[in-house]
């Protein structure tokens, strides 16, 4: 073994015993790989004493550049003649959304005497066995609970770098393999008419909040004015929202009877995706028209039915109909 492949030095502590395990990054393929992971588990094997449910959670790695990291104790197992399979319904591809969390999960049938790591395929470098987190990028994490078929690498939080195949192994021999590929997503944020809005006072206000390219609808889409959640049950009163999910969703915030106490920043922030926001300006009614003559650059006055035009695309057919009169009428009456 070259210095070049040594990575860092590491210890598992558990029930006042300590041994010393090596990490490498590793320059291999499969066979290579597994026959490391084989020797690494000769060299240094699984204290002989039992573990008791104390014991299950006071097994840490220590990195002499990272300080510790707490980790479950490894995992005993029984020998056994079976042979390891594994389950592929349950070890499926996994998208991730950018800065959230990932996790890839390996589900091993009749693991018996053998182990399970998670190795990154594009540089092999060896990642996990077990419950032992081999690696010095704290983001990854080793998760697999006593008993259980799953063994799962989790990512948090993840990047787009991350994107790619991942390798969960068994110790078989020859090493049995089943990659994993996991993309990152992306999804996109935004308020339709913004950076800037100017309605006349009294008008209604809808404010419609778009998120795409999302792997799976948002739970939840929080509103804010000046960054105070939007209640919708407070006196004023006049105020609702209604969301359609999908594909691409959509989020109504809709303020009837508006003021100038209206106007401000309003925000959209999904669960997932970015926040967005957007400035209202409610106007009496002797300066509307002194704003509809100048320059509104990026106001909805100057152009709100492009905003409307943009809306069938975002409902299905037949549902929200109401908000699109009411969208309609309101843009006439900005206009005349």
């Amino acid at each position: 073994m070259t210095k070049q492949e040594q990575d860092t030095n590491r210890s598992w502590v558990g029930n006042n015993e300590t041994f010393e395990v090596r990490a490498w990054s590793y320059h291999h393929r499969d066979e290579k790989i597994q026959a490391d992971i084989n020797k690494l588990y000769d060299t240094h094997p699984t204290p002989s004493h039992s573990v008791s449910p104390e014991d299950d959670n006071i097994g840490r790695i220590r990195s002499h550049h990272h300080g510790y990291r707490e980790q479950p104790s490894p995992p005993s197992v029984s020998d056994g003649d079976s042979v390891p399979v594994f389950d592929l319904n349950n070890s499926p591809n996994v998208t991730a959304v950018l800065d959230k969390t990932a996790i890839l999960n390996c589900r091993v049938k009749d693991v018996g005497n053998k182990t399970v790591s998670w190795v990154r395929y594009s540089d092999t470098h060896l990642l996990t066995i077990g419950r032992l987190t081999y690696t010095s990028d704290l983001r990854f994490k080793a998760i697999h609970k006593m008993f259980s078929e799953d063994y799962l690498l989790q990512i948090k939080p993840v990047t787009h770098r991350d994107a790619g195949q991942y390798q969960c192994q068994i110790s078989t021999t020859p090493p049995t393999s089943h990659t994993v590929t996991l993309s990152v997503a992306e999804p996109k944020t935004s308020i339709l008419g913004g950076p800037d809005i100017h309605l006349k006072e009294g008008s209604t206000m809808n404010l419609t909040c778009v998120i795409e390219d999302s792997p799976e609808p948002p739970s939840y889409i929080f509103w804010r004015h000046n960054d105070a959640i939007i209640s919708y049950d407070s006196p004023r009163g006049g105020v609702s929202v209604i969301t359609e999910k999908g594909d691409t969703t959509a989020s109504f915030l809709v303020v009837q009877h508006t003021k100038p106490s209206d106007s401000g920043t309003y925000s959209c922030s999904p669960s997932l995706g970015q926040t967005v926001s957007v400035n209202v300006h409610v106007l009496r009614g002797e300066y509307i028209g002194a704003r509809k003559g100048t320059n509104a650059g990026h106001s909805i006055m100057a152009r709100p039915r492009n905003a409307l035009l943009m809306l069938p695309r975002l409902l299905l057919p037949g549902m929200l109909n109401f908000l699109l009169v009411m969208l309609v009428s309101q843009s006439t009456q900005q206009v005349s």
